[in-house]
């Protein structure tokens, strides 16, 4: 049995409120939405040294092993759960632990370049890019980083300089041009709420498709 499940992306430079947006518009929908950061299926880099691993670009596409994520986006659309890999960020480095994740009537995939893949695209039934300065996106991945992931501050500028800015520009800008709607300044209140209505109103098809898959089996 197929669930009818109705696939949200969001995409944006880091920093630009992308997790804001994909908690507030699902936030009165429970445990019918099922949440898919993009930033976990980042490549295996267990074989390389942790000096190799801090170096490495995470801000490029190559970063990311797209057929495990088609793979996964595929099953949870048709009604499969998967075990979805976890990543550490002070480590850099993919945990051993896999969690269990279950499909719901609303799938979000979020993170930098949600709207890069083609054929990610084509899964998701809307797309969105959230637009925020870029003084604004690095002060909060400052905080993150620094405050929230027990990062050194020096490493976190060098890094933003060297590869988040230039594949910021190259690669996760460029990816608006996928966006049936674009959210200017993160958590923007009006498109929010807009889209916060969708969401209900495909929880609400779901539940009456549930409700008549239910009717047929009697």
């Amino acid at each position: 049995m197929t669930i009818p499940s109705f696939a949200i992306g969001i995409a944006g430079g880091t920093g630009a409120g992308k997790t804001t947006v994909a908690r507030e518009i699902t936030e009165n929908v429970g445990e019918a939405v099922t949440r898919v950061p993009l930033d976990n299926y980042y490549e295996d880099l267990s074989h390389m040294s942790f000096e190799e691993r801090a170096d490495a670009n995470y801000d490029h596409p190559d970063a990311f092993e797209w057929d495990l994520l088609r793979s996964h986006l595929d099953s949870l659309l048709s009604g499969q759960a998967v075990e979805m890999p976890q990543y550490d960020f002070s480590e850099h480095l993919r945990q051993d632990e896999r969690v269990t994740v279950e499909p719901t009537d609303v799938i979000v995939l979020e993170g930098i370049l949600a709207l890069y893949d083609e054929r990610v695209n084509d899964m998701l039934d809307l797309h969105i890019y959230v637009e925020t300065d870029a003084d604004v996106r690095i002060l909060r991945r400052i905080d993150r980083d620094v405050l929230e992931r027990g990062r050194e501050l020096e490493g976190v500028m060098e890094q933003y300089l060297s590869t988040v800015k230039p594949m910021h520009e190259q690669f996760v800008e460029p990816t608006k041009k996928n966006a049936d709607i674009i959210i200017p300044e993160g958590a923007n209140s009006v498109a929010v709420n807009l889209l916060e209505e969708k969401v209900q109103a495909e929880t609400g098809a779901f539940a009456e498709w549930a409700a008549r898959e239910a009717e047929n089996q009697l």
